[in-house]
């Protein structure tokens, strides 16, 4: 049996474009991924999780997918404005210390559009959040989960195009 690998997925600039109708659209790619890696559970880290319940979040997710997410990260409140730089990463290793016997050799990576949430840069797939999850993404999602399954420590992420110079 594989190990599992967890995705920490942030919503806005993710599952849809920020600041645009939150109809979820970029969802059904994430999950095309999500149903080839079997062994991958789904933690909710956006900012949603302090907004709605779990059950209503869950409800997001197509119905087959739903037992493979695995709950929602802790919120953590910070003491200083310096402490928000790294925060949902912070969140996400509390989440795996409560959920997995090892946190440093634990299969995990995030979907995410802001990359000040993330210390861990190789495990961060940083969205684009005009666009949303995109084919691209989902090709490095596949890369990472990939990495994960042969047992590389640290996959490597491409820089997006939408960071890459002309």
């Amino acid at each position: 049996m594989t190990q599992p690998a967890y995705i920490f997925m942030d919503f806005d600039g993710v599952t849809h474009p920020w600041g645009e109708v939150e109809d979820f659209r970029c969802l059904p790619l994430i999950e095309a991924v999500v149903r080839d890696y079997e062994e991958t559970r789904i933690v909710i880290a956006s900012d949603w999780r302090v907004l709605f319940s779990l059950s209503k979040l869950v409800g997001r997710f197509s119905e087959d997918l739903r037992p493979r997410v695995a709950g929602a990260t802790p919120h953590l409140i910070p003491k200083h404005g310096s402490e928000l730089y790294g925060l949902r990463e912070r969140e996400a290793m509390a989440w795996l210390g409560q959920h997995v016997p090892d946190v440093h050799s634990a299969s995990w990576c995030a979907l995410d559009d802001a990359p000040g949430n993330w210390l861990t840069r190789s495990r961060l797939l940083l969205t684009d959040f005009k666009r949303g999850f995109t084919d691209e993404d989902a090709g490095a999602l596949r890369r990472m989960l990939d990495g994960f399954r042969s047992g590389t420590p640290r996959p490597a992420v491409p820089r997006p195009s939408f960071l890459r110079r002309a």
